[in-house]
């Protein structure tokens, strides 16, 4: 999958800006982002449902959209909501995307068996969709998107309304996926499961502001990271809040951790200020995690909002709290 400048406009609003992408095949390619900054837009562009307002896609070798009746033939989609038919059964609602995909009714039975089987869902073939628990239903919709044998999976934050085993279990099934050879591209919003990833990608506003595996972020991460540990976590955050070089802060219990500009003064400072406050503190420099290449990479540019058409999402530029996606991604 090759994408270039692609770009979406909502009439002012620029939901995905000259965004440029490449996914290998067997990957498992993960979107991270905060809210609105365009990670289910740019989905449905690259699988054809949306129509771009500028830029190239070609996915398995098809130029999108021109070609995109003939992709949807070697795909899969999962939305966060799921896309079943409450009022069909598990089995009914799987033979019925059988039906679309044109299998005949020998292919669609082997092909269903076989899938209910993989996903634990043969105790509830003859359950109506509707009554499934979470994992359940995660589990079909997953089912329901893999039943073509598709070489390209696209998954819409397919975990947001699942229990963490639920989580846990669908993530290996992605993976047996992946090692069969189907490429995957996901959108979500936790930091665990976008350590998962092969490759990943950061966008913030519509733009692609990091993009690599896991490791190659945080080793280039353009920061540092400290951790103060000591009985008055709030009371060092609040001492610490206007010094010059931090960008963010998130107390973790009895710690409080510290994302900072690099430079070798910006320790003095921060022990100074402790000091200042009569807070006795321990101040170590840690490695980085996923998390604060997020903070990191969404704090860049803090003027972007107003440009595209987001005015009211863009933090100040320290944070008080250390930031992870929210739930949901719009338009």
């Amino acid at each position: 999958m090759v994408a270039h400048g692609l770009t979406r406009r909502f009439g002012d609003l620029v939901a995905v800006d000259h965004v440029d992408l490449t996914v290998q095949r067997a990957q498992v390619y993960g979107f991270l982002g905060p809210n609105g900054s365009g990670k289910s837009t740019t989905i449905r562009m690259l699988c054809g449902l949306l129509l771009p307002s500028e830029g190239d896609i070609e996915v398995l070798g098809y130029a999108i959209p021109r070609q995109a009746e003939a992709l949807k033939r070697r795909i899969g989609y999962m939305t966060q909501k799921f896309s079943l038919y409450d009022d069909l059964s598990v089995y009914e609602n799987l033979d019925f995307v059988a039906a679309v995909h044109e299998l005949t009714r020998a292919q669609a039975r082997t092909r269903v068996d076989e899938l209910l089987q993989r996903y634990w869902l043969t105790e509830q073939r003859n359950q109506l969709a509707g009554t499934l628990s979470g994992g359940q239903k995660q589990r079909l919709a997953l089912a329901a998107a893999v039943l073509n044998k598709p070489e390209l999976l696209l998954l819409d934050e397919p975990t947001s309304a699942v229990d963490p085993q639920s989580r846990r279990e669908f993530w290996d099934s992605l993976f047996a996926l992946a090692d069969a050879g189907t490429t995957i591209l996901v959108s979500t919003h936790y930091m665990d499961e976008a350590e998962r990833c092969h490759r990943l990608a950061i966008l913030d506003h519509g733009r692609l502001v990091a993009d690599g595996s896991p490791q190659e972020l945080t080793a280039a991460l353009p920061g540092q990271v400290f951790l103060v540990e000591c009985e008055r976590a709030s009371a060092a955050q609040v001492a610490l809040r206007g010094t010059s070089g931090i960008l963010a802060m998130a107390q973790i219990g009895a710690q409080l951790r510290v994302l900072t500009e690099r430079g070798d003064a910006i320790r003095a400072r921060l022990d100074d200020k402790l000091r200042a406050a009569d807070i006795d503190a321990h101040l170590q420099k840690v490695a980085p995690n996923l998390e604060d290449v997020f903070v990191a990479a969404t704090l860049k540019g803090g003027d972007r909002g107003s440009r595209n058409g987001d005015p009211g999402d863009r933090p100040p530029p320290a944070r008080d709290s250390t930031a992870s996606a929210p739930p949901r991604d719009t338009p």
